[in-house]
């Protein structure tokens, strides 16, 4: 019993040491060349966290003079720069500097004097656009969903209670189908500025979300509220239509292009279901790893509910009080 709650309670505190940063989203590097090709307009995106940018920054080729067009700008989550270059970019490389330390992406749009659109992903072991390559397109944005869900750490900690709250099969797919449904329509809703709030209570909310469901599963059955034992999928399709404004806030940053709208806009989605189904299988293979330790160790397996409620619920009181200070 004691090996076993000190297992419990190593992997809360792992959890708690990644689990208060703030959501890292993708940077944005957009390049667009005048009609002659002999000079360019760029635009940088740079995510700020806890106040402070990331230390990444495009580096473009020797010599390439970069003039400021706009005074720096804070916009939602991101740093934005715009500069002014009549150095040839057609076929040079650009670099990110710091992007190899990060565990951030960064989204390449580069817009030739014909309007020809390329898109780059450049992650942690490839941080080099080259930008004479005709490969780049927007099922780049495939994997911009799956990595938003991923390292969105709120999302997966919400889609981890509704894994330990609902331990039936079927009942939990029609959960988990109501919350992707409903996230998926006010991202789109959102994306095509049918449906506009502010970020920063969305964000604030999202992480009451989880209080709520971690307080919910840290409490016996029988005390439980009657809608979330009886209609879970209620309280999930109400919770995805605020993370869905969640997860539109990194595509309202990084734009989509207009070419390609509804095509990256579904890739993008899907990215994020493929990224919700990732965690959830992952998570089921822990949970049962668990149970069979439980047996061994002779624990009971409410305890590991109980320290996962109380874990996830901490954390997320943190990240609430934590986003309504900066209302």
């Amino acid at each position: 019993m004691r090996t076993f709650q000190l297992l419990l309670w190593a992997v809360i505190a792992l959890l708690q040491q990644h689990a208060f940063a703030d959501e890292v989203r993708p940077a944005y590097l957009e390049i667009q060349a005048a009609p002659d090709q002999k000079s360019y307009q760029i635009t940088w995106k740079q995510p700020v966290v806890e106040n402070r940018r990331l230390p990444i920054d495009p580096i473009f080729p020797a010599g390439c003079d970069l003039q400021e067009t706009q005074a720096p700008a804070v916009n939602n989550s991101a740093l934005v720069r715009r500069w002014h270059t009549t150095c040839d970019l057609t076929g040079a490389g650009v670099t990110i500097q710091g992007l190899s330390a990060s565990i951030t992406d960064v989204l390449v749009r580069f817009i030739s004097g014909d309007g020809t659109l390329r898109h780059f992903v450049l992650r942690p072991n490839a941080p080099t656009a080259n930008l004479a390559d005709t490969d780049g397109g927007t099922l780049d944005y495939l994997w911009i969903g799956f990595v938003h869900l991923v390292g969105g750490i709120d999302h997966v900690l919400f889609v981890i209670c509704l894994v330990l709250y609902i331990r039936q099969p079927w009942p939990l797919l029609k959960t988990i189908t109501a919350f992707t449904l409903a996230h998926s329509v006010t991202l789109a809703l959102s994306v095509l500025d049918l449906l506009t709030l502010p970020q920063a209570p969305v964000e604030a909310i999202i992480a009451l979300s989880i209080v709520f469901l971690a307080r919910e599963l840290a409490q016996p059955e029988d005390k439980r509220s009657a809608l979330t034992q009886q209609d879970p999928w209620i309280m999930a399709m109400v919770f995805g239509l605020l993370h869905g404004l969640g997860f539109a806030g990194a595509l309202n940053e990084i734009g989509l292009p207009s070419e390609s709208l509804f095509l990256s806009l579904l890739l993008f989605n899907l990215g994020i279901e493929l990224g919700q189904i990732v965690v959830i299988l992952i998570f089921t293979l822990l949970l049962y790893f668990w149970r069979w330790l439980s047996e061994s160790l002779q624990a009971p397996e409410q305890t590991v509910y109980q320290g996962a409620a109380y874990a996830m619920g901490c954390i997320a009181t943190f990240w609430t009080i934590d986003r309504l200070i900066l209302l």
